[in-house]
Order: C-alpha cells, then sequence, then structure tokens
C-alpha cells in the first residue's frame, strides 16, 4: 500500500469546501478500508489568500479529522502557484500525490481508478473528461480551438485533461525542478516523462459557489501556455512583417506604373489606411514582444512563488519573515 496525499487548491470556497471535504474524505475513507492507500494518507488544502472563512474551516476540519491538513498563503498567488505549493509541501509526506480542485465538477469516483493504474505502473495518471456536454458551446468550440493551436506549436498536452491528475513521488520531485515562474502545468507535467495513462470521467456542474475561471482568466490562462511554450507569435509577426514588405512593393510599382501611363490618382484614403494598418501592426508587434520580455523580466527577478503563512501539514505556524522559495 502507498500514502496517498490529496492536493486540493481553494480560493474562496466556504460554500463548496464542506461538502467537498465531506466527499472526499467519504472516498479516502473508503480506499483506507479496502486496502488501497495507507491509513495516514491524508487531504492537504491549500488555502490561496482566500477572503472568506475558506480557512477556517479548513483549522476546524484538520482539528476533528485528522486525514484533513492544510497550508495557508498570506494571500492570494493564483491557482497554478497553489498546487505547486501543495506538491512541495507535501513532497516527502506522501507516495503519490493527486491534485484536484475544490468545486467538485471532476468526478472523485476516479481517484481509486487512479491509484488502480498507478499499482499497475503508471507514474503519472491524467484525468481527462469523456465529453463537454456540461460546456457551453462557446467554451466547447475555445476549448478544442486551444487544444488545436497547442499541438500545432509542439506543445504536449493531454486533450480534454485540466489540473486533475495523480503523480509519484519521483515524478514529483522532477516536477518540482522546473523553476519557472510563468507556471503552465497542463504543459509541464508531460514533459516530466515517466509512464503515464488517462482516466476519463464526465465531468459534473459545480456543487456550490460562482466559477474562479471567468472569461478574462480563461484567455489569460490560455495566452500565459502559448507563450510560456512557444516563440510562434514572434516568428508570425515575422511573417507579417515580410508580407507587409511585399505588399509596399507591390504597392510601389503599381504607383510607378500609373505614373508612367498617367493615371495618377490623389490616394488620400489609401495614404491614411495603409499608415494605419501599419501603425496597428506595428503596436500588436511590440506588444507581443513586450509580453515576452515581461515575461523574462519577472524570471529574473526571482521571486518566491508563494509566501506560507500557516502549514497544518507539519503542526507549525510561519511568521511573515519565513517562506518557501521555490
Amino acid at each position: 500500500m502507498k500514502q496517498l496525499m490529496i492536493v486540493v487548491p481553494a480560493y474562496n470556497e466556504e460554500e463548496a469546501l464542506p461538502k467537498t471535504l465531506e466527499v472526499l474524505d467519504g472516498v479516502l475513507s473508503e480506499m483506507i478500508n479496502q486496502g488501497q492507500v495507507t491509513p495516514n494518507s491524508q487531504i492537504l488544502i491549500v488555502n490561496d489568500g482566500s477572503a472568506d472563512k475558506t480557512w477556517d474551516i479548513v483549522v476546524a476540519a484538520s482539528q476533528a479529522n485528522p486525514h484533513i491538513t492544510g497550508i495557508n498563503f498570506s494571500r492570494n498567488y493564483g491557482h497554478q502557484n497553489a498546487l505547486i505549493a501543495g506538491l512541495t509541501v507535501a513532497q516527502d509526506a506522501a507516495d503519490i500525490f493527486i491534485t484536484i480542485d475544490a468545486d467538485l465538477q471532476d468526478d472523485v469516483n476516479a481517484i481509486p481508478e487512479m491509484v488502480a493504474q498507478n499499482a499497475a505502473g503508471y507514474d503519472i495518471v491524467y484525468g481527462a473528461r469523456n465529453s463537454r456536454e456540461t460546456d457551453s458551446a462557446f467554451k466547447r468550440n475555445t476549448a478544442e480551438l486551444f487544444y488545436k493551436i497547442m499541438g500545432k506549436l509542439g506543445v504536449e498536452m493531454v486533450p480534454d485533461s485540466a489540473d486533475y491528475r495523480l503523480m509519484s513521488r519521483r515524478a514529483v520531485i522532477h516536477l518540482l525542478d522546473f523553476k519557472e515562474h510563468n507556471l503552465f502545468l497542463r504543459g509541464i507535467v508531460p514533459r516530466v516523462g515517466f509512464p503515464s495513462t488517462v482516466v476519463y470521467y464526465a465531468r459534473k456542474e459545480r456543487e456550490a459557489g460562482e466559477s474562479k475561471y471567468p472569461l478574462s482568466k480563461m484567455i489569460n490562462f490560455a495566452w500565459d501556455g502559448i507563450t510560456s511554450f512557444s516563440v510562434a507569435p514572434m516568428r508570425f509577426i515575422l511573417g507579417i512583417g515580410v508580407l507587409s514588405v511585399l505588399f509596399a512593393i507591390i504597392m510601389v510599382i503599381y504607383a510607378f506604373i500609373k505614373e508612367i501611363t498617367g493615371h495618377t490618382v490623389a490616394g488620400w484614403s489609401s495614404l491614411m489606411i495603409s499608415l494605419w494598418v501599419i501603425g496597428g501592426l506595428q503596436l500588436i508587434a511590440i506588444a507581443i514582444l513586450g509580453e515576452y520580455i515581461g515575461k523574462i523580466f519577472n524570471e529574473v527577478k526571482d521571486r518566491p512563488r508563494y509566501v506560507i503563512q500557516d502549514n497544518l501539514l507539519n503542526n507549525e505556524d510561519l511568521d511573515d519573515k519565513q517562506f518557501t522559495r521555490h
């Protein structure tokens, strides 16, 4: 038997968290009773600087149930950093790790199957939805487009999988060797390697509360994924620049022919359109280049990804001057 740690990032989840803890604890207890995991397996809640009573719920639950523990950020650092923090803190406390969101949209009944696949020899077991029927047509189509784009850019990803996955300890240790601050775990985890497989499940509606990923955040997340793994946008700018130069040469030849044939036409409109188009392309190019420079700027500063204020897993309180640097 192996010791399991279920890592659950939570941000303002006071409505959903009590039910989430109840459901996860039920699954974990059943697995312990059946001998799939050791009795000291736990659920680790990572409170990502919630402004509500999320952390109070975690503390109360940990006092009542030895299977529940948690860490508390000093402020909000984001979903991906919460996942990394949970795996970092717990890397020596378990043999296998499962990450799952707190909204119960991912089917917890897939957890025993993930553990069984690990026992069969797989270090990484991805949870992937078997359909997108619960999504709107817009979200479904944009998700499919995103996976196609990432595939064209050469980024290894498991289609229709999010951050619901199992990883062995050795896979987690090597994952933590990836030190970039612009985290996109869906693209990083496949680069770790090791034997992997997929468990499919039906995704559900959110149990309670509101989604923490509105359209604006999803767009930013997708953009981070693209710019963190590929320089294709910069090469696209080069292509646009070459096409613009070719178009300018054609226009010069055209204007020269018109001058020779005596059919010169005053071109105020075409001039202004050309200026606006070229100016717009330049601004877009500068913005994309600035995005990459900004990422370089954030990486070279090498600031800590997160600051842990409270750590129930190790039964210690960390003051504001202490932080884990990863």
